[in-house]
């Protein structure tokens, strides 16, 4: 496992582990390819409808004014004085940033003197720059395609939809967001990807109408490209051993031809540190440590083994991770197709609600995740959903199609 980037360097060039390439955590890298391929996703479907001239241009109107431009001014002095801050007390307690990156840049802790006086010399820069610049003021109109605002959309998606994430994933575990809520918050382990849809889906829904998108088409686009993004996602989720994994394999058939590992997997050093020691690791130095109650797991493994990810799952699980990035990126390539084959604005969509609610509920049934009681039935919270999902789905394709000649492009 890859819990970060420094365990991959590793491997390809032997470099020491837990150097300063562990502060790129392998879970985010792939989280940011994923933003990044769904944004190439979103720009090319929109450049490919305003060909077909179902999207055009929107006239903007922005109004350029005399003087100085305070917001400007305050948002860089802002941005370069938190570097300012932040970057020396890093720089002197790396290994504390190396273990908790977040909570260091969430924290107070900082070299404020530094911050304030680069705040202060951007700030006098950009006053006198601005001074000396030769601004027309004005009232100015331009033409903006829709493919220009796709970064936007997905930085919107992409925020919102951690939120969402993170919220449903409180949700299920309320008594640990309570017994640590700011700890919670700023985790990055622990998100409910259904949460997150959800949540994505309203923002980016308002926001879009505000740029003059047509709904039906983005959401037509957004079913491909949460699929693309999910399958990438997923990558990360394998590599780093976050937690995503099933439930314990059972015996493998005789027929079974893949790699034993697609089968049944341990996930070896994963960021969690579940499981159980590693051969390699000192349990008598290990558990010498247990009596230190302020020592994290990451520090116990160093301490005992070199490394700060020392634990593996006593039993092999199912690798869910790899079977999610299989099936998405599968289902991305038949919605890709369909998509120029069925010219009617929707039905993509609505035709990802079903096959991926369908998806998500059969992996679900190997994953490990909390069980609820309703109407008789003892599913997941994920489960639950993706019904929604499907009737959603189907009664949307029969809408679409009932009324196919509206939506035809």
């Amino acid at each position: 496992m890859y819990p970060d980037l420094s365990y991959l360097l590793h491997d390809i060039f032997g470099t020491s582990v837990d150097n300063w390439a562990s502060v790129f955590k392998t879970f985010g890298l792939l989280l940011a390819l994923a933003l990044f391929s769904t944004y190439l996703l979103l720009r090319s479907e929109f450049k490919r409808l305003e060909s077909m001239k179902v999207l055009t241009p929107n006239q903007v109107t922005y109004v350029v004014k005399e003087g100085i431009d305070w917001k400007e001014l305050v948002y860089n002095s802002m941005v370069v004085g938190f570097i300012g801050l932040k970057l020396p007390y890093i720089m002197n307690n790396f290994p504390e940033f190396q273990g908790d990156p977040a909570g260091v840049l969430f924290s107070l802790k900082g070299n404020f003197l530094v911050g304030l006086l680069l705040a202060a010399i951007v700030a006098a820069y950009g006053y006198w720059t601005q001074l000396k610049s030769e601004k027309k003021a004005g009232t100015f109109t331009t033409e903006q395609y829709p493919h220009e605002k796709a970064g936007d959309i997905i930085i919107v998606a992409g925020l919102s939809g951690v939120l969402g994430a993170k919220l449903f994933s409180i949700l299920e575990n309320i008594p640990a967001f309570l017994k640590d809520p700011f700890g919670q918050l700023i985790s990055g382990n622990g998100l409910n990807i259904l949460g997150g849809l959800i949540l994505a889906f309203f923002v980016v829904y308002f926001y879009i109408r505000k740029l003059n998108i047509k709904p039906l088409h983005m959401m037509d686009i957004a079913g491909m490209g949460i699929l693309l993004g999910y399958a990438v996602g997923r990558i990360g989720c394998q590599l780093s051993g976050d937690g995503d994994w099933g439930i314990v394999a059972a015996a493998q058939p005789d027929w079974w031809f893949l790699p034993d590992w697609l089968w049944s997997y341990n996930f070896p050093n994963n960021v969690n540190n579940a499981g159980v020691l590693m051969d390699f690791v000192d349990e008598e130095a290990f558990n010498a440590t247990l009596s230190d109650r302020s020592m994290s797991i990451e520090q116990r493994c160093d301490i005992a083994s070199g490394v700060r990810y020392c634990h593996e799952l006593k039993e092999g699980v199912y690798p869910t991770s790899v079977y999610e990035t299989l099936i998405s990126l599968s289902m991305f390539g038949i919605l890709w197709v369909l998509n120029r084959k069925i010219r009617i604005a929707g039905m993509i969509f609505f035709l990802y609600m079903i096959i991926n609610g369908v998806e998500r509920w059969l992996m679900e049934t190997i994953r490990v995740n909390d069980k609820y009681e309703y109407f008789g039935l003892n599913w997941s919270q994920a489960q639950y959903i993706s019904i929604i999902f499907i009737l959603i789905g189907v009664v949307g394709c029969g809408y679409i199609w009932k009324h196919r000649n509206k939506y035809k492009y």
